[in-house]
């Protein structure tokens, strides 16, 4: 079975937020535990007590919305996806897809033989050339094993690496022409903003196509991966194991970013807090990997 690696792990992939103290707890976190486990229960109170708040919160306006709105309101109506990002999604999901990574060969659905992966992630074809951008820690955790990329459609094919890049964490894979993936358009340089919508596509538990929505929280965020320091985008939109490598896009479908870390608290999954190498460095990066290496 496939180990899911880069992001979710713990601060993963190597994530230590300079905020962090050298033992990698968060700001909040006091430097001992109350013994007994109970801030644990405290916490868990408290976020009962959110959660309780939040529920009657929306009961509430439920039932004020039903006496005095529009009598077809439900407080169980939910609110309208906006077009612009369903079209995005249709747009970026053909273009992403699952990359494993070392491991022993078995057969696949196209000629020849593809890996098992040991190492998992994403990855999104850039090119009509079929070349693939994805983040060199996948291949890194996969021990320089073969590398095999997995189709929307389910087809595998066995990919090239052209060339890595650790310090800035990508890589560039190549695949035959048949595979016919789409290429995905990508964000002019600094046109970004905080606030405006993204949309996270990946594999996320293996889970391929998955789509996940939220904000640009921050640009120009400064974060440690390994022994470097990177200036990464911020987004709230949910990224877990699996959706290392794969792209952010805004609502036109233009890939703003390739999600690479996530801020964990405890070594637990996904709290909100996510980073994506900026598209001006990815860009850059992979024209120079792709420059030398065809």
């Amino acid at each position: 079975m496939a180990v899911q690696t880069g992001l979710g792990e713990p601060r993963g992939p190597w994530f230590i937020s300079p905020e962090l103290g050298p033992d990698g707890r968060g700001w909040w976190e006091p430097p001992e535990r109350e013994p007994g486990g109970r801030r644990s229960r405290r916490l868990l109170a408290a976020l009962a007590v959110v959660a309780i708040s939040t529920v009657s919160g929306a009961v509430a306006g439920g039932v004020v919305a039903g006496q005095y709105g529009d009598p077809g309101a439900s407080a169980a109506s939910a609110a309208p996806v906006p077009a612009e990002l369903v079209t995005a999604a249709e747009r970026t999901v053909p273009g992403v897809v699952s990359v494993l990574a070392g491991g022993t060969t078995a057969g696949s659905s196209t000629a020849g033989s593809a890996s098992v992966g040991s190492a998992t992630g994403s990855g999104f074809a850039v090119d009509d050339q079929q070349h693939l951008i994805t983040n060199d820690h996948i291949l890194a955790k996969g021990g320089g094993g073969p590398v095999t990329v997995e189709l929307p459609d389910g087809r595998r094919f066995a990919a090239e690496v052209v060339g890595r890049e650790p310090r800035s964490d990508l890589a560039v894979l190549k695949v035959p022409a048949s595979a016919g993936l789409t290429p995905l358009p990508l964000a002019k340089p600094n046109a970004t903003r905080v606030g405006e919508p993204v949309l996270a596509v990946g594999s996320p538990l293996g889970l391929a196509g998955t789509v996940t929505a939220g904000i640009v929280s921050a640009l120009d965020r400064e974060v440690r991966l390994g022994d470097n320091r990177h200036t990464a985008v911020q987004t709230d939109a949910s990224i877990n194991p699996g959706n290392s490598g794969g792209p952010l896009v805004n609502a036109r479908g233009e890939v703003v970013g390739v999600n690479t870390a996530i801020a964990t608290i405890d070594g637990n999954g996904s709290i909100g807090i996510g980073f994506a190498i900026p598209i001006d460095q990815v860009q850059q990066t992979a024209d120079t990997i792709i420059g030398k290496g065809g």
